[in-house]
């Protein structure tokens, strides 16, 4: 009798990436600007909140843990994807492919849930006015942050323990990024039940926040119903936009685990793989950095501050250069 550990591969293989030839530089580069992009943008909304005494309240510091997550979601796919641009092999070991498995399950499932508890910190602050401050108080706030945690890496710690104890008769997987979905397809023995359960729990997973935030944002909507339309679009707007994209992303990647991913064209499998790992965290900051007031005074704060201290080194930069010049002459 085999034993699992001789069935079980030490690597795996993705098979989606083609040879571009030259146009893997292209690539590489495209991609590298969008990780730095994500990188920069998400940084300074995390300075902002950190160092800005005004912003450690509730909102920001929700806004603050998307940012940081968007970031953890971000290092454990680009590093990756960029080396895959330039190498002629794929082939990545089975300890990294589950690091990257988790990293990547656990940043979707944060990213779902810190939408959660922004939109139960919306609903207290506009609908229960008068409590907010006695609601939200930094104990809540922490014990909110620790749960939307805790949901996710509880709910995926036991799919996660069966696909490293599953025995695998291959190592092809037909994706850009390790999931459990396609590890579970190489598996030797019969994986309908765990399927099943898996697809169970993650549209649980989606559903029941899903179902929070349409239900907080009803009731929000009622009151602002007889606000302003500023008001509305100012309060409501920007969590629904970002947590409207972020399930229709999260819907598509779950729809295409149900197919058979190898006949479906590679472009869509690409591009539905890139989605959610790459719009999310471009959106989060440039939605809550330009939309509000708060951050975006912060922020146009630092870039003044920057450009002055620039002018003061170039300003300063000149007056030295001309007494060292004047020192040369009249040493000369």
């Amino acid at each position: 009798m085999t034993s699992n550990n001789s069935l079980t591969p030490s690597y795996f293989q993705f098979t989606v990436f083609a040879d571009y030839g030259p146009l893997r530089y292209l690539f590489f580069s495209l991609s590298l600007l969008i990780y730095m992009t994500i990188i920069s943008a998400n940084l300074v909304i995390v300075l902002s909140v950190c160092l800005e005494n005004p912003l450690h309240q509730p909102m920001y510091i929700f806004i603050c843990s998307l940012c940081l997550n968007s970031l953890y979601g971000s290092t454990g796919f680009f590093p990756r994807f960029l080396m895959d641009l330039l190498s002629d092999t794929h082939f990545i070991s089975r300890l990294f492919c589950f690091i990257q498995m988790y990293v990547i399950n656990t940043y979707v499932g944060h990213e779902v849930t810190l939408l959660t508890v922004m939109a139960y910190d919306r609903f207290v602050a506009i609908c229960q006015p008068l409590h907010y401050h006695s609601k939200m108080t930094f104990r809540t706030v922490l014990l909110l942050l620790i749960l939307a945690v805790l949901y996710t890496v509880c709910g995926l710690c036991y799919f996660f323990y069966l696909a490293i104890n599953l025995p695998l008769c291959g190592n092809k997987l037909y994706k850009i990024i390790c999931t459990n979905w396609s590890v579970f397809q190489l598996s030797c023995e019969d994986t309908s039940v765990i399927n099943i359960m898996g697809q169970f729990v993650v549209v649980e997973a989606i559903l029941i926040p899903m179902s929070f935030v349409l239900y907080t944002y009803l009731r929000i909507l009622h009151v602002c119903r007889k606000s302003s339309s500023e008001f509305r679009g100012k309060t409501c707007l920007p969590h629904i936009v970002i947590f409207g994209n972020y399930c229709i992303s999260v819907f598509c990647e779950i729809l295409l685990s149900l197919y058979k991913v190898d006949e479906v064209n590679p472009s869509v499998v690409i591009a539905l793989s890139l989605e959610f790992l790459i719009i999310p965290p471009i959106i989060n900051p440039l939605v809550y950095g330009l939309n509000l007031p708060q951050i975006r005074a912060v922020m146009i704060g630092f870039l003044r501050t920057s450009k002055s201290h620039m002018v003061q080194f170039s300003v300063f930069g000149e007056f030295r250069f001309d007494i060292l010049s004047l020192q040369y002459s009249l040493y000369y």
